[in-house]
């Protein structure tokens, strides 16, 4: 048997035995193609909704990012996604330019919640305690605003000092705690 004809013979040979595959795995790839647009035209309609009907407007970008989110803490809850100011925020807290105080905070009622200092920082030096309220940062009122907003007031220059006005449960009155970063 020459080349051309052994050649020949296993090219068409290959093709017989690959179209059951093809035949098979052709409408349920095209299936699974299929519900998945399906799943992707469900999103995009319930995004529309969302834009149109919604009580309180949100942007387009938030609702899409919040979207992402979405899907990726239902895989796994140590996953997320950084959109570009909050990657920019990473990186600066990580390159180490900024100082942090070492607390764990939240928002509650316009005032600034200690959820925890975390040991061996700034703020556990300090003596702050979970539970504490900052009321002040270096002599400002908290109180309007948002939680970024303060965590970004109290991140400064490393080796810089911030005075804190907190309010602590059975202390009569607020005191202040000056840290340095």
């Amino acid at each position: 048997m020459n080349g051309k004809i052994r050649f020949a013979l296993v090219v068409s040979l290959s093709l017989v035995l690959s179209l059951p595959f093809l035949v098979v795995s052709g409408p349920a790839a095209h299936a699974a193609k299929s519900d998945t647009y399906e799943q992707l035209n469900l999103f995009g309609d319930v995004f529309e909704r969302i834009r149109n009907n919604h009580v309180v407007e949100a942007e387009d970008k938030e609702l899409i990012e919040a979207a992402i989110n979405g899907m990726l803490s239902s895989l796994d809850p140590h996953s997320s996604f950084l959109n570009a100011e909050s990657y920019r925020d990473m990186q600066v807290q990580t390159r180490g330019e900024f100082g942090g105080l070492g607390i764990e905070v939240t928002m509650e009622n316009g005032l600034i919640k200690v959820v925890a200092p975390i040991d061996d920082t700034p703020a556990a030096r300090a003596g702050l305690q979970s539970g504490d309220y900052i009321t002040h940062l270096d002599g400002e009122a908290v109180l309007g605003l948002t939680l970024r907003e303060a965590v970004d007031r109290m991140r400064g220059p490393v080796r810089t000092d911030i005075r804190l006005t907190v309010a602590r449960e059975n202390e009569a009155d607020p005191f202040e705690v000056v840290i340095t970063r």
